[in-house]
């Protein structure tokens, strides 16, 4: 049976009086010119890209995906300085002497099973040429090549007995940055501020200062995002010419003409983001946006070396040509953490162009570790020294590493190849106590033998040193929660105790 047909409804009247048309039009006339003068004067509530380029530490914006979480345990650091060393520092040349590789000198390496070299040309067991001396209360023996670092050492915690799985310049630096040999896993500084975000707004979380030769091997992907959302990536600072290209705007465009460009800006990409969900590149650009502005306030006056006394500048060696550029890095480095940036990393040597523009010494070990460790000597003591005098570095965490050793044999004569098997760095801050040494090689400084510590243990550390169980910092990707230390992963209890 056929529906009934419904009943018409009385027609609506179309028609609006004189006095309704006056009242609507003259309320919504008055309604956009008290939304100007607020505007006008500062009084309405700013989204991201309305705040003016403002103060340093401005409050968490909680939108903010770096905005500050809560850690699992209470931290003993706040923040990272993590110093990386490009090309593999000998160990036994630097901090791990070996008087048996004087003994046996120009004698082979026998005894311990098949020895890999990574580019030919073994040769004998090669005695170091540098000497040592015990330095500090500790007396803990350090090459002569850091007498600054050795003037430290009691602040020091020295780990001999690192390794690591690839005796190969970018499969080495994905493992110490990376937590995995594979490229695409997110680096270490992001996972942290994944994890527990940072202090101050108006300043990256996650900061990267490379050699002013040029960037590390593996590049990008040292201080990469992986599948984490993009914004947790590295942002680069320069130590030459504008630490920040394309920061400051054209003096012609005005901050209220840069503020309404930006607020469009943000209005188009998030409509775009609306049609593409999940797409954490445009996300990490809408963040990125708003970070530059806030940071035309913050960066230049947080990067601004000048405004340091010269006796600051003569502790980094600023004043040396040849420790003006590490130098830099490592105060930018501590201004960047004095103002709340989360981790900072420095890398010293470059993607080799010519034999010293990093530490990978196949041919000429003690002209290329000395050219090095004049370098960075002199400005990593003054570091250390400058955290301390400010009360910084008990809430600091300074790590200092390379991606591998080197052999115990010689190569082309005067040269070391690479060696995963064994190496040295230290730790300072952050209550760790200093003055001690943890792990050991064997004789030759080949393998090590006590107390192995791999780089996820050492990433477990660093972790744990921020008040985060690297357990439980996971993110679900590829059908399984990833974490840093993937299923590995131990506290070194020296450090952590």
């Amino acid at each position: 049976m056929p529906d009934e047909p419904a009943k018409r409804r009385p027609a609506r009247n179309r028609y609006v009086s004189r006095r309704d048309l006056l009242f609507q039009a003259g309320g919504g006339v008055s309604g956009l010119a008290l939304a100007y003068m607020l505007d006008a004067d500062g009084l309405l509530a700013a989204t991201p890209t309305d705040a003016e380029p403002g103060a340093c530490g401005v409050a968490a914006n909680v939108t903010s995906p770096v905005a500050p979480k809560a850690s699992h345990f209470r931290p003993r650091a706040k923040s990272v300085i993590s110093l990386f060393m490009t090309g593999g520092v000998s160990h036994i040349d630097t901090f791990d002497p070996k008087p048996a590789l004087k003994k046996y000198h120009r004698q082979p390496l026998t005894g311990k099973g098949e020895v890999i070299v990574r580019q030919g040309y073994p040769g004998p067991l090669m005695a170091s040429p540098f000497s040592f001396e015990k330095c500090g209360q500790s007396g803990i023996e350090v090459s002569e090549l850091f007498p600054h670092v050795g003037s430290i050492i009691d602040e020091l915690a020295l780990i001999r007995s690192c390794v690591n799985k690839s005796n190969d310049h970018v499969l080495a630096h994905y493992e110490w940055n990376t937590g995995s040999l594979l490229m695409g896993h997110p680096s270490v500084g992001a996972w942290v501020t994944y994890g527990i975000g940072t202090e101050n707004q108006s300043l990256p979380a996650f900061v990267v200062i490379f050699d002013p030769r040029g960037g590390p091997n593996a590049g990008t992907r040292n201080w990469g995002s992986g599948y984490l959302p993009a914004a947790y990536q590295g942002t680069v600072f320069r130590t030459t010419g504008d630490p920040i290209l394309d920061l400051k705007p054209p003096d012609r465009i005005g901050t209220r003409q840069q503020r309404n460009r930006l607020r469009h800006l943000t209005k188009l990409n998030e409509e775009h983001a609306s049609r593409h969900p999940g797409s954490s590149e445009l996300a990490a650009r809408i963040a990125s946006y708003e970070l530059a502005y806030r940071m035309q306030g913050c960066a230049p006056e947080a990067v601004e070396l000048s405004s340091e006394s010269d006796a600051t500048k003569r502790l980094y060696g600023v004043d040396d040509p040849a420790t003006e550029g590490f130098g830099k890095q490592c105060l930018l480095a501590r201004r960047l953490v004095e103002r709340g940036v989360r981790f900072v990393q420095l890398f010293n040597g470059a993607k080799r162009r010519s034999n010293y523009d990093d530490w990978d010494a196949h041919d000429d070990l003690a002209d290329n570790h000395s050219r090095h460790a004049r370098e960075i000597d002199k400005p990593i003591a003054g570091l250390i020294t400058d955290l301390k005098q400010r009360g910084l570095l008990d809430e600091t965490l300074v790590l200092w590493h390379s991606e591998f050793g080197r052999m115990p044999i010689s190569q082309k004569g005067l040269g070391r190849d690479h060696n995963p098997n064994a190496m040295s760095i230290w730790m300072a801050g952050a209550g760790i106590r200093g003055g001690q040494v943890i792990g050991a090689t064997d004789e030759f400084g080949y393998k090590s033998v006590e107390q192995p510590v791999s780089y996820h243990d050492v990433h477990a550390t660093i972790l744990h040193m921020l008040g985060i169980d690297h357990k439980r910092l996971t993110y679900f990707f590829n059908g399984r929660n990833m974490r840093l230390t993937d299923v590995h992963g131990e506290l070194i209890p020296q450090i952590v105790a």
